[in-house]
């Protein structure tokens, strides 16, 4: 069974109602994990911190769990 036989029933009524990207879902600690962002790309290359941002990206696009809510924030962060 493919990823999509398997409905994730938040991710499918999140899809529905319109994404609000913009809101601050971490409870006022935006800074702690900004914070932990910069220490982790702390002496890499360019090349080390790219690749530790795909990784980051495609851990936290599973986590998402609905392919329709990682597509509209992909297509936010490039359009800001």
């Amino acid at each position: 069974m493919s990823g999509s036989d398997h409905a994730n029933p938040a991710a499918t009524e999140q899809s529905a109602a319109p994404l609000d990207l913009g809101a601050d879902r971490l409870g006022g600690r935006s800074d702690d994990v900004y914070a932990a962002l910069l220490v982790a790309h702390s002496g890499l290359t360019a090349q080390e911190s790219a690749a530790l941002d795909a990784r980051l990206i495609l851990l936290l696009l599973n986590l998402v769990g609905d392919a329709d809510t990682a597509i509209a924030a992909i297509r936010h962060a490039r359009d800001r």
